[in-house]
């Protein structure tokens, strides 16, 4: 079950037992913030930027996960024929222009081009017009459940992964810019207080691994600063790609806890406020990791 207790510093050295070169609060820079050159400079993509302001006192610059990955890794981001995440890009596309679904229509019948999409991977997720924070996923099964008539996707479903990893494809190189305030608050704070909330019989929070010890290692991982500005990233380790919820829940899991279900509230706003860290990044499309 999910365990609930205020951060102490004891705890945390208690937790990293089995690591115990790991420093507390290293916070250790990358020795580089070289950009993402893609294509032969045909994108080319900041990997640091200023941090946004509700990170003060907190973090100065913000970093892409790419910085943090190993040369043969991050080589695979350089090129999109080297990228293994762009064959579902291009899948992902096949499924856009598909008809489906007893309305006869496609994805394009409404929005046209894919290209038409660009921008929204930026700023999600929000909150739709009835006042809920939606993921891009929860948009998309909308659009087919309302629209084409035909069965919602399955949220960490291949076609699902393949269609997000599409429209995000269209917003690389735009800077996240999820919206924090107004409607969007009340998620944002609850987002928060899950990130900085310990979890599971290690007791560990988000915040412990991606802001306290950013840049050290723990195992064979190069923790990163958690930014999900590259989402849905292609996973080494998994041979496909990977969405943010099901990455939630697995480092969930690995503090031996109880997670949450992908698609869920809880989820959805920790998505919201992980986000909003990484304001200023900018979309990667699929990005490559461990």
């Amino acid at each position: 079950m999910v365990s609930i207790h205020l951060y102490t510093r004891a705890a945390l050295v208690s937790a990293f037992a089995l690591v115990p070169a790991l420093p507390i609060m290293a916070e250790t820079e990358p020795e580089t913030t070289d950009p993402i050159v893609i294509n032969g400079g045909e994108i080319e993509l900041p990997t640091a930027v200023p941090a946004p302001a509700h990170l003060d006192g907190v973090f100065d610059q913000i970093y892409s996960g790419w910085l943090f990955r190993d040369s043969e890794t991050q080589a695979m981001q350089l090129d999109d024929f080297e990228n293994p995440g762009m064959i579902f890009v291009d899948q992902g596309i096949d499924d856009w222009n598909a008809v489906e679904g007893e309305a006869g229509k496609s994805c394009a019948s409404c929005h046209e081009e894919i290209e038409s999409m660009k921008g929204v991977r930026a700023v999600m997720p929000k909150v739709n017009g009835n006042g809920e924070l939606w993921s891009l996923e929860d948009y998309i099964n909308d659009c087919r459940t309302n629209r084409m008539q035909a069965e919602a996707l399955d949220w960490d479903g291949d076609r699902m992964k393949n269609l997000t990893a599409a429209i995000s494809v269209q917003s690389r190189g735009m800077p996240m810019n999820v919206a924090i305030d107004g409607s969007a608050k009340p998620f944002w704070e609850k987002g928060k207080e899950m990130y900085y909330t310990r979890y599971g019989q290690l007791e560990l929070a988000c915040a412990n691994c991606h802001e306290d010890h950013y840049g050290d290692w723990i195992r064979a991982d190069h923790l990163s600063q958690g930014m999900t500005n590259g989402f849905p990233v292609y996973r080494l380790k998994q041979a496909a790609l990977v969405s943010q919820h099901n990455r939630f829940r697995g480092c969930i899991r690995d503090t031996r806890a109880e997670t949450f279900p992908m698609g869920s509230d809880e989820f959805r706003a920790l998505e919201l406020y992980v986000a909003s860290r990484g304001n200023g990044l900018p979309v990667e499309g699929v990005s490559v990791r461990h």
